[in-house]
């Protein structure tokens, strides 16, 4: 099967589940935000975005470029060993304390305790089976926040030399082949080139939770001021409302969003954290 059938097909079938999903998740669920979180200090360079404009790879049925604001994001996603430091200082995030709600069985999976990281894995490489609320509550202990939908897909529109490939073949090609590759969550960070804007491992080692992951499965997404309903973006009509229907690396993005919920633990699904910004450059 070619890999753009393959594509093609997984996301119809992760359409057809979308179609009769649960609400999106709501940030109160659980009262992750209302929880006692202690601080920690984290020592990654924060890289300055100017923001701009978009076109979002779904939900532009009204063909309206999305403003993205300013910010500041991690110019990596969290590691092991700053995860490990989270948890020694929040106790309640610890795999043997973490409510149900806030994560599913396989949270820390590999951890063989609280707070031991498993006998073969990188402390410098990204920290996986971490739910949304927990890569919410390390976010908010960092003095930061979860970067928007928006901000990490107008960052990672970049390559190399430019703020916006999306038109080159070679962009879309060049990530599927990342995304097919096994193992790749294991690799330390910052190894391979940052893109145009100074930001590493957009696609080379992980996924990334975003604070809003899954805000398309709105009705009306507020991104856009759209009025269509969850059917019109997920089921027959899906395929009409996207932008680019020749990049198969936003279909599986896409396709990866629709299926998760904020509860879940993924292999090689982690997190970097952004925060807002007047006119910074870089911290």
């Amino acid at each position: 099967m070619k890999p753009a059938t393959y594509i093609l097909l997984l996301l119809s079938l992760l359409a057809q589940s979308a179609c009769t999903k649960e609400k999106p998740h709501d940030e109160k669920q659980g009262e992750v935000v209302r929880a006692s979180i202690g601080p920690i200090k984290t020592t990654v360079k924060m890289v300055y975005i100017p923001g701009g404009e978009y076109m979002p790879f779904y939900g532009a049925i009204d063909s309206n470029a999305v403003k993205v604001p300013a910010f500041l994001i991690d110019e990596r996603a969290v590691t092991n060993e700053e995860f490990l430091s989270f948890v020694t200082a929040n106790p309640q995030w610890r795999k043997s304390s973490i409510l149900r709600i806030h994560a599913d069985t396989n949270y820390l999976r590999d951890w063989p305790s609280d707070l031991e990281l498993p006998k073969d894995a990188r402390p410098d490489a990204p920290v996986c089976f971490v739910s949304w609320f927990a890569a919410k509550a390390f976010a908010k202990s960092a003095g930061k926040r979860l970067p928007t939908l928006d901000e990490w897909e107008f960052i990672a529109m970049a390559d190399a030399d430019t703020f916006n490939a999306r038109s080159k073949k070679q962009y879309s090609d060049a990530i599927i082949q990342l995304y097919m590759e096994k193992g790749r969550q294991f690799k330390p960070v910052k190894q391979s080139a940052p893109n145009y804007w100074g930001v590493y491992n957009v696609f080379d080692l992980i996924w990334e939770w975003t604070d809003d992951f899954n805000s398309i499965m709105s009705i009306g997404d507020s991104r856009t001021g759209g009025e269509n309903n969850n059917k019109d973006l997920f089921c027959a009509a899906g395929a009409t409302s996207a932008s680019e229907v020749n990049n198969y690396a936003a279909f599986m993005r896409f396709g990866m969003r629709t299926a998760v919920k904020a509860h879940y633990t993924i292999a090689n699904m982690g997190f970097r954290c952004a925060k807002d910004t007047s006119n910074q450059t870089t911290q």
